[in-house]
């Protein structure tokens, strides 16, 4: 496969990666797969994904808020509480041995897919928000946890993010959706930094896959606050049906 065959590829499961992580989760279920099958080692790859995943957050958070929706500081708090558990998780990631990482990856696949399939169903009550005290509290030490395994590998977390602040926290799916890009943003940010220190990240193609996923973010963020929560539910049974084909049959 020529380099230029190689990056459109990229750039097109870029934009599609990119709308799916930013209105619902999954999209390095897609990404992760792709760059290993196109020639870098999972390590590299697991890696490398970050970028694509800075990319299309950041994008996601400015297009979220050119619409008028953030949870600042709300959402500072939680990603500073992920960002030290994804240099933990990263850490972790860049130790473990090359065969050891690749067992560890293909076992995590699969429970993730199973956790998307049976999932619980989030909730669209509109119920008051719990962004302070206790539940604030409940949330930082969360998503240090949460951080812990973004850091490492990162595959599905949007689900994760997606059940604990609808339900623990009961932000609206757009605010959560919101809040959850906002929060990738900054752990991933960090986690990058700890691979690129490594030597762990293929720049090129990273950065031909953060310019798909940039594009899937803006226009997915803007356009689900344009519809509405009905547009977050309809993507996440998609993706939820797409796992459980992958589960059932490939």
């Amino acid at each position: 496969m020529s380099d230029l065959i190689q990056y459109g590829f990229l750039i097109i499961v870029g934009i599609l990666a990119g709308a799916i992580n930013t209105l619902a989760g999954g999209g390095s279920l897609l990404t992760l797969p792709i760059l290993i099958f196109i020639g870098l080692p999972p390590n590299v790859a697991n890696a490398t994904n970050r970028i694509g995943i800075v990319f299309q957050a950041f994008v996601g958070t400015a297009g979220y808020r050119s619409k008028g929706v953030s949870n600042f500081p709300f959402n500072l708090y939680l990603g500073i509480s992920a960002l030290i558990g994804s240099l933990i998780g990263a850490q972790i990631a860049v130790d473990i041995s090359g065969a050891i990482f690749n067992k560890v990856l293909a076992i995590i696949m699969l429970i993730v897919v199973a956790i998307i399939v049976f999932k619980p169903k989030t909730k669209s009550l509109n119920l008051p928000e719990r962004m302070t005290g206790k539940y604030l509290f409940y949330a930082i030490v969360g998503f240090f946890f949460i951080g812990i395994y973004g850091g490492f590998i990162n595959a599905g977390i949007g689900f994760v993010i997606i059940l604990f602040l609808n339900n623990l926290n009961r932000l609206s799916l757009i605010k959560t959706n919101a809040t959850k890009v906002s929060i990738v943003f900054i752990y991933t940010a960090g986690a990058l930094a700890l691979f690129a220190y490594n030597g762990t990240v293929d720049w090129v193609m990273g950065l031909v896959l953060g310019l798909g996923t940039s594009l899937g973010a803006w226009w997915s963020s803007r356009w689900s606050v344009d519809k509405g929560e009905g547009v977050i539910k309809i993507a996440m049974i998609i993706m939820v049906s797409l796992m459980s084909v992958k589960l059932w049959f490939f």
